[in-house]
């Protein structure tokens, strides 16, 4: 008797089961722009009427590239560590004798969504593969910040309980800016999916934040930028390297975490170049943010400060930090040093507002190379983003641009009906 034809009785241990050991190939694949890593494997499903269904499943390991991508070494170790029940004889007499007293199951809307978010952020925020985290120092503290937030509200919540209405008026009522509302609902969707994914709960199940509808975007904080006078005159109370930290976002339009994670090895000062190659936060290295982030930029008129700056470095060695901490140069220095003088200079001068930081420096940056002739695609690729509808997010029309390009239209006008002025004189005449 096969698995496949193998009656309830025969699962409990009656008749013994043929041992299935799967070690099936693992894949890359791309959607939607994203590399990752997969697997397809057998699954027996318990029926109804006691007998045995096999499914072929798909599973999804985690990034081949970009932020977080695991190596197809530490993908394979991730695929024998999920098969490795799977691949046990014994756990399949287990889930018989589970499905024969069904009774004693919960339903999927009787489990508690708490139960589940601690399991996502044991199983997919902090995991690990080959003494890696899986996802990115970033992206994880996004997520146990999110969690921080939701759990209080609806960890003791069962799912079958969780209204959409109700999870839109605790947004609203939880949250300040349209962005924050997204993140909690994505993140309270996602481990729902998770928990699908690793066959919690069936794929019938309906994920009611799914249902969660957020208002139109709205904007707490005014897209601004400051003029090029204006900036001028925030840089001057500014000192080294924190100057040139803040000149190189401002000229580059690097993020400052990239910044602030460039070594020796990835200025070339023959080329005038900067290698974007990883980036820090708060000394934590990690991969670039996506996989277009990864990419090399010119310096231009900032090469000779770079090459002062890194002869005077106490570590010359390639591997040594282009901007270290004072007190520890092996470390990177942090962005809040830089932040924090830069936010000095701006109310020294007035120019100070809500937002203000060094990724103002990259959002001017943006405005202003489409501004001196760049393209937008030209911009969007020199700033690392994964579409060009984020450089138009970035994109600060500036009054002194529109007046500039208000004029050109009315010069054009003026002298179009100049001419005109002219074919009606030699039609009269």
């Amino acid at each position: 008797m096969t698995a496949k034809e193998g009656t309830l009785l025969a699962l409990t241990g009656v008749t013994a089961l043929k041992k299935r050991v799967q070690h099936p190939t693992v894949h890359e694949r791309k959607d939607r722009g994203h590399f990752y890593w997969y697997f397809r494997y057998r699954h027996d499903e318990v029926q109804p009427d006691g007998s045995v269904k096999t499914r072929r499943k798909f599973h999804t390991i985690g990034p081949s590239r970009g932020e977080g991508a695991l190596s197809k070494k530490d993908a394979i170790a991730v695929r024998d560590e999920f098969l490795a029940g799977l691949n046990s004889a014994a756990t399949r007499p287990e889930a018989a004798v589970r499905a024969r007293a069904p009774e004693s199951a919960p339903a999927p809307g009787d489990i508690l969504f708490g139960k589940l978010a601690e399991l996502w952020r044991t199983d997919y925020v902090e995991k690990r593969a080959a003494g890696k985290p899986l996802i990115a120092t970033t992206t994880r503290q996004k997520y146990n910040y999110a969690l921080s937030r939701i759990l209080p509200r609806w960890k003791d919540v069962r799912l079958s309980q969780i209204r959409a209405k109700d999870v839109m008026d605790w947004l609203q009522d939880e949250c300040a800016s349209w962005y924050a509302m997204a993140d909690l609902r994505n993140v309270m969707s996602g481990i729902i999916t998770k928990a699908q994914e690793w066959e919690l709960l069936p794929d019938s199940f309906a994920n009611p934040i799914r249902r969660v509808r957020l208002p139109k975007k709205w904007e707490v904080r005014e897209k601004r930028i400051l003029t090029e006078d204006e900036m001028a005159r925030v840089l001057a109370h500014i000192a080294e390297p924190n100057l040139l930290i803040c000149e190189t976002c401002l000229d580059t339009g690097t993020r400052i975490s990239e910044v602030t994670a460039l070594m020796v090895k990835h200025v070339d000062l023959e080329r005038g170049t900067i290698q974007i190659a990883q980036r820090s936060w708060h000394g934590d290295i990690d991969e670039p943010k996506t996989e277009k982030s990864k990419r090399t930029l010119a310096l231009g008129a900032l090469t000779p400060r770079y090459r002062a700056w890194i002869e005077k470095l106490p570590n010359k060695g390639p591997n040594a930090w282009v901007f270290p901490q004072e007190d520890d140069p092996k470390q990177p220095r942090w962005d809040s040093g830089v932040r924090g003088a830069l936010k000095d200079a701006a109310k020294r001068e007035g120019l100070d507002f809500t937002g203000f930081g060094p990724h103002s420096l990259r959002r001017a940056n943006i405005t202003w190379r489409q501004e001196v002739g760049g393209s937008s695609i030209e911009t969007s690729k020199i700033a690392g983003h994964a579409s060009t509808r984020i450089t138009e997010e970035y994109t600060v029309v500036q009054l002194k641009r529109q007046d500039e390009l208000t004029r050109r239209i009315q010069d054009k006008r003026a002298k179009a009906a100049k001419r005109q002025k002219l074919v009606n004189l030699a039609a009269a005449g």
